[in-house]
């Protein structure tokens, strides 16, 4: 702030977003704090304002005399706020003295002090801030979307005219039957909302600023919008080697580090029949959707920049904003999409960036595990979210099957059916509440992906445990494992059957479905077997026949 501008806020006085505080009247630092809490937390539940400490009441500069240390007056006003306030510091040199001047936007959250105060600015006073207040803000806030504001301080000039011809060029590519990349450049953006007229003025909005804002825009109006690339060698996986920080629109990143990732890709041949599948460390579909993810559902608002952190065997991307309630590790694959940034979101369906919004999860999960890699990993944290995707290939043979039974069956596995097989063939057996929590479905729904296993000939029921057919034993494991499965399976079932003789005298058929989780079938057959073994033997027959332990 220059001298003129603060010289005309002295004469203008305090008001909706000004306050004046003095320094020199406040007997200790402490109290200073709670003095800019106070203040700042109005502002914010308002529309923003700044506090001018070394300011007496009519506008006379008194300075701030002593020693203080300013990052601990932002960082203090920050654990003293709940959301936590982030303050714009400035000191101000004038006329001999020196003034600090505290900042703070409105982002549209309610905030309130570490104690539970909360207050609101009214003209030119602070003033208790009640829940039946908060209660209508709250819901306007809800159905508020950050990506779509208006930035009042951006202008026509913000325009990366560049920007605005490559997403003209994509979208013709990406769907040539759009009318919109015919359109001039303002009516292109316009009808994309990513500007809006604010009085007569073209003004960009927070999604605009992200798609075609320059540079140097970015870096002024919204500096927290940067993804931060980070490069680990195999001979240090503690320090970068490389780095490189951009504040660049959303689609010139995914270009850019896409491209740096597709140069360093491994590539793993992989033979089926008469093809040859290719099989890179990290596919190009996996690394961009898992980026545009984390670029469209990151909290904007946080100070934090997203991360892509590039290991010689795995990608951590990391960006600001916890998941959204509702949300987590375990429904992630399956959860309705709830983007945290709308606008954001529907440019990247208008553009054909993505068929659907929250299709993104199930392309990352299905890649990753048609290609034989291991599951990606998501991890929730309170201020972030982070994902990790591998480039090992963990299972050649899997790779081979996958491609060799879709073709047969000349259809695609679902992406349940395809986490299911990949369990079958790491863990052998899955139950049906295993396989509901594996893919995050209901009951019905995991019952229908056995189902439809089973009806091809890839899995079959025993007990109540399903495991690979012998069939599938011989492509992915060995006759060996098979007949080991279904001994272990069997001794399981006969000890119980005997303990259960034992202890209660007798058991049938249908204590032994309820006892092992058999079908009628099933308990017929191991009891027959039970009984050539010498085992058991009938001590009644028909209907109600009974089988006791064998003198």
């Amino acid at each position: 702030m220059n001298i003129d501008d603060f010289a005309e806020i002295l004469k203008i006085g305090e008001s909706i977003n000004t306050e004046f505080k003095s320094w020199n009247k406040v007997s200790d630092m402490k109290k200073r704090i709670n003095l800019a809490v106070d203040e700042l937390i109005a502002f914010a539940n308002n529309k923003g304002g700044t506090l001018y400490f070394g300011v007496e009441d009519n506008g006379e500069v008194t300075g701030c005399d002593g020693n203080y240390d300013l990052q601990n007056i932002i960082e203090s006003i920050y654990e003293k706020t709940r959301p936590s306030i982030f303050v714009d510091p400035e000191e101000i040199e004038y006329n001999g003295k020196k003034v600090i001047a505290l900042t703070v936007a409105s982002d549209g959250i309610t905030h309130a002090t570490t104690d539970g105060r909360c207050l609101k600015r009214l003209g030119k006073n602070s003033k208790p801030f009640y829940p039946d207040e908060m209660s209508n803000r709250y819901s306007e806030i809800q159905s508020s979307d950050f990506s779509g504001r208006i930035l009042s301080d951006s202008t026509e000039d913000d325009i990366n005219k560049l920007e605005v011809y490559k997403l003209k060029e994509k979208l013709k590519a990406r769907n040539p039957e759009s009318t919109l990349a015919d359109m001039d450049d303002v009516a292109f953006l316009r009808d994309l909302a990513l500007v809006k007229s604010d009085s007569g003025n073209i003004k960009l909005t927070v999604a605009g600023l992200l798609f075609v804002g320059k540079e140097q825009a970015i870096n002024r109006l919204l500096p927290q919008a940067e993804v931060i690339y980070l490069h680990y060698s195999e001979s240090n996986l503690e320090e970068y080697d490389a780095r490189l920080d951009m504040k660049a629109p959303i689609i010139s990143v995914i270009d850019r580090l896409s491209e740096k990732i597709q140069d360093s890709n491994r590539i793993v041949n992989v033979q089926v029949g008469l093809f040859r599948l290719e099989i890179v460390d990290f596919p190009e579909k996996v690394f961009q959707e898992a980026l545009l993810n984390a670029l469209s559902h990151r909290d904007y608002q946080s100070q934090g920049a997203v991360y892509v952190k590039h290991y010689p065997d795995k990608i951590v991307i990391e960006n600001p904003g916890a998941f959204l309630d509702g949300i987590t590790e375990n429904n992630i694959i399956t959860h309705p999409s709830v983007p945290r940034n709308k606008l954001i979101a529907e440019t990247l369906q208008h553009l054909k960036y993505v068929q659907r919004t929250g299709q993104g999860v199930d392309i990352i999960f299905r890649e990753m595990i048609s290609s034989g890699k291991p599951f990606p990993e998501y991890k929730s944290y309170n201020d972030a979210v982070s994902l990790t995707i591998y480039s090992a290939i963990d299972d050649i043979d899997f790779v081979k099957f996958i491609a060799n039974e879709e073709n047969e069956l000349n259809r695609s596995f679902s992406l349940s059916e395809l986490m299911i097989l990949r369990y079958l063939k790491d863990n052998r057996k899955i139950t049906m509440s295993e396989a509901e929590s594996l893919i995050q479905e209901a009951r019905d729904q995991a019952q229908n992906a056995c189902n439809n296993l089973k009806r091809y000939g890839l899995i079959e029921l025993s007990g109540n445990e399903y495991m690979l057919t012998a069939k599938i034993y011989d492509e992915l494991k060995n006759s060996v494992d098979y007949t080991k499965d279904k001994a272990i399976q069997y001794i399981k079932a006969r000890e119980m059957i005997l303990e259960y003789i034992r202890d209660r005298g007798f058991i049938n058929n249908e204590l032994v479905r309820e006892l092992c989780g058999f079908s009628q079938k099933q308990a017929r057959i191991i009891l027959q077997r039970m009984r050539k073994e010498n085992l058991i033997e009938l001590s009644e027959k028909g209907r109600y026949a009974k089988y006791i332990i064998k003198k």
